[in-house]
């Protein structure tokens, strides 16, 4: 069967995108894999697929699906592409729309200066919402918050948690050159005290204000940027207070600025999504 696609990118994390809102959705964890080779396929960090929703007042609904074919919670800068796909699309008129994920209502926006501001999740710092199983490594306190360690090439890199609708672990470094990002992610990512397995983001904090940010996405690899994962290094800097919104992070693929009013209130997520071309592919 022949596929029709949009090829995405938001900060250089690049989707496959599909509208399924007139036909069911059928792809198979096979299908998804061979969209998303760099190879044989398409290309791409993640595949989003755009469904309709059966929930009142809501707009459309929102599937992720990682590389590995994997369907996943959440995925912020999927989240702007799709944003700018279905009103590009004229599929909606509306700049802002309300969509239905896997576990929450997420809100895009589009802004007049073209870029995306999403109302992502509220933060989560329990355990139990990653999940995360912390029994037999070793632990800390910073400001009042807990933190967490794992070894690895023989130091203690410590972490701390938090969940934007799907689970993250964020490092704060000293210098992103120097650390292993593949190796200790991947590490992390498989540990057994993550048994959903898990994003881990590398934070390199220069004011109050600014940082870089790295990431090695569960299911994905190390890409040039992660939404949620920006998310999640902002908002526990902000909760340790390390940093202070709004905070703009510097990702391989671009940058993204993230605003955070502190427990209990959204994240919101802004940043770039662009077109990059439309096409059809035979599976």
């Amino acid at each position: 069967m022949k596929i029709k696609f949009s090829k995405m990118q938001g900060a250089g994390n690049d989707f496959v995108v599909i509208d399924s809102t007139k036909e069911q959705f059928s792809l198979s964890p096979e299908n998804i894999r061979f969209l998303a080779d760099r190879h044989f396929g398409v290309g791409a960090d993640q595949v989003l697929v755009i469904e309709k929703t059966e929930l009142p007042d809501v707009d459309f609904k929102y599937r992720i699906f990682n590389h590995d074919g994997g369907e996943v919670e959440q995925c912020g800068n999927g989240a702007r592409c799709f944003a700018r796909y279905v009103h590009n699309k004229g599929l909606t008129n509306k700049k802002k729309i309300k969509v239905e994920t896997v576990k929450e209502i997420i809100e895009p926006e589009l802004l007049d200066d073209g870029s995306v501001r999403v109302m992502m999740n509220t933060p989560s710092f329990r355990p139990s919402d990653l999940p995360f199983n912390p029994k037999g490594l070793p632990e800390r306190e910073i400001n009042g918050e807990k933190q967490w360690a794992v070894s690895f090439q023989g130091k203690l890199w410590w972490f701390s948690i938090s969940s934007i609708g799907n689970p993250h672990v964020t490092i704060q470094v000293e210098n992103l050159d120097e650390t292993p990002i593949k190796e200790l992610g991947s590490f992390i990512e498989n540990h057994p005290a993550f048994p959903a397995r898990v994003n881990v983001g590398f934070l390199q904090i220069q004011d109050p204000h600014h940082g870089k940010f790295a990431v090695w996405e569960r299911g994905a690899g190390q890409t040039l940027a992660c939404g949620t994962g920006n998310c999640a290094a902002a908002a526990t800097a902000i909760k340790n207070e390390a940093m202070e919104s709004p905070v703009a992070l510097e990702n391989l693929g671009g940058t993204l600025t993230l605003e955070w009013e502190g427990e209990g209130m959204n994240i919101y997520l802004r940043g770039p999504a662009e077109m990059v071309f439309d096409s059809e592919i035979e599976i």
